[in-house]
């Protein structure tokens, strides 16, 4: 089995196509906080997630960050995929937020298959679709769900179950795409009712069943 297989909307690539990705493609090992793209530079590959967690956000002109997505294991980055297509230069930054280990392949190996393989450029638009989908729903949420709902979610979510998350007051602003000082309110009402308690660069999750009913109640 090679890394092909980790990937199931490449199962139905042709023989030919799949010993070429296999062959011209490189599988690299990055260490977390490792930037892997930027603003104002263009891809040289597009990458696949073998394992590991890529965080992709942009900051605003003010100054302020916001998390678009992340890119999982069995994931390729949809920006990356816009950019390749479009032979344009990014527009938000790539980090790893874990070690992180993927296939790098090649824009001319990239460009060549989508020009010629059906089953490539299926699965290149098949991801690509569902993460616009995503976009849209972040940007619903930025637009219309209320703060404390989605916060809740997000110590939920980021917390993957645990008592307690890493995360300041300004990251999860980044999270959330809106100010620290919003994010500052919503934990001290969040820490008024009992259901966390803030410590520098912490957030401890005292009540969850209270955090759950507030995070789907939207």
């Amino acid at each position: 089995m090679d890394w092909i297989d980790r990937f199931s909307g490449l199962a139905e690539l042709e023989p030919k196509v799949r010993e070429r990705l296999v062959s011209q493609s490189q599988i690299v090992h990055l260490p977390e906080n490792t930037v892997l793209f930027g603003p104002g530079k263009s891809p040289e590959n597009l990458l696949m997630l073998l394992e590991g967690t890529v965080r992709v956000q942009q900051t605003t002109e003010g100054g302020r960050e916001i998390v678009l997505y992340r890119v999982h294991a069995g994931e390729s980055c949809v920006l990356t995929t816009a950019c390749l297509l479009a032979y344009e230069d990014y527009s938000a930054e790539g980090i790893a937020e874990t070690e992180v280990e993927a296939v790098a392949i090649p824009r001319r190996v990239f460009d060549d298959l989508v020009a010629r393989s059906q089953s490539f450029r299926n699965f290149v638009f098949s991801a690509y679709s569902r993460r616009i989908t995503d976009l849209f729903h972040v940007i619903e949420e930025i637009a219309f769900q209320k703060v404390d709902i989605r916060l809740a979610q997000k110590l939920l979510g980021l917390s993957r179950g645990a008592g307690e998350l890493k995360a300041t007051h300004a990251q999860l602003a980044a999270e959330l795409g809106t100010a620290r000082e919003v994010i500052s309110r919503q934990l001290q009402e969040f820490q008024r009712r009992g259901w966390v308690k803030t410590a520098r660069g912490v957030v401890y999750l005292t009540d969850r069943e209270a955090l759950d009913a507030l995070a789907h109640s939207g």
